[in-house]
């Protein structure tokens, strides 16, 4: 008689773990469909500005303007110039599905004579992960 017990009480525990384990990861593969519709889509009318000729020890800059085209809200974790002369200023705050936004790039001329070829990349949640802005300029020596 134990051991009928026994064996109907460890089937009664398996079933129920079986059960629990299928519904987390029915539950997890649904969420992940979801995250995967809700995905932001960062769209800009330019990825690349040529200042054209700048005198050397002028500060220049451009504003990139870009839209959330995804179903999710957009965050822009960090946007990071390749080298200390270009600085970018973006929003802090995330861009809401059909929104737009901008990023203010300003590059510093001084001791930057000749061409100049540089990067903003930003970090975002979208995918690709990365977006990169580029501007160029062709600076001219202060004699």
């Amino acid at each position: 008689m134990k051991k009928v017990i026994l064996l109907a009480s460890f089937a009664l525990v398996m079933t129920a773990c079986n059960s629990a384990t299928d519904r987390i990861e029915s539950s997890t593969e649904v969420e992940n469909e979801t995250m995967m519709e809700v995905l932001p889509e960062i769209v800009f009318e330019e990825e690349f500005h040529d200042f054209g000729e700048v005198n050397e020890g002028l500060v220049v800059e451009h504003v990139f303007s870009f839209k959330n085209e995804g179903e999710g809200p957009l965050i822009i974790s960090n946007a990071q110039g390749s080298c200390g002369c270009t600085v970018p200023v973006w929003p802090r705050q995330p861009i809401a599905p059909g929104a737009t936004g901008e990023i203010k790039v300003s590059f510093n001329s001084t001791g930057r004579a000749g061409k100049q070829d540089k990067r903003v990349t930003l970090t975002t949640n979208a995918v690709p992960q990365t977006k990169v802005l580029n501007i160029t300029s062709t600076v001219i020596a202060s004699n």
